[in-house]
């Protein structure tokens, strides 16, 4: 079965979205090659780990994890599926942020995100 991360705060009906587990935690690759060294660090981490199982953010760390994630998905080297992605994902930390809401992560697999 393939593996999704489902994400609180996101664009579709129930405020959710859905992203293929292999193209989030390919977001760390972006991440090493766009961001400052003395930012990437704590990015990394993050998705790898949050991304492998789950996490709730806080509004500031959905914040800093958002800023990130739009300069991944601005950046000229970045390819339009992965800055897709990048863009939704800080979208939806942007969203959690403004509502002073903890931004959530939740592993899930086919099955649960087609039911």
């Amino acid at each position: 079965m393939a593996r999704h991360l489902l994400t609180s705060h996101g664009a579709d009906f129930f405020g959710e979205d859905r992203h293929p587990f292999p193209l989030v935690t390919g977001l760390a690759d972006y991440v090493e090659g766009v961001l400052p060294y003395d930012e990437r660090g704590p990015v990394v981490g993050l998705l790898k780990h949050a991304a492998a199982e789950g996490a709730e953010f806080t509004p500031d760390q959905a914040t800093a994890l958002g800023d990130a994630l739009m300069k991944v998905a601005r950046h000229r080297f970045t390819t339009p599926k992965v800055a897709a992605v990048a863009r939704l994902l800080a979208d939806a930390a942007a969203r959690a942020a403004a509502d002073g809401e903890m931004w959530t992560w939740t592993l899930t697999d086919e099955s649960a995100a087609v039911a």
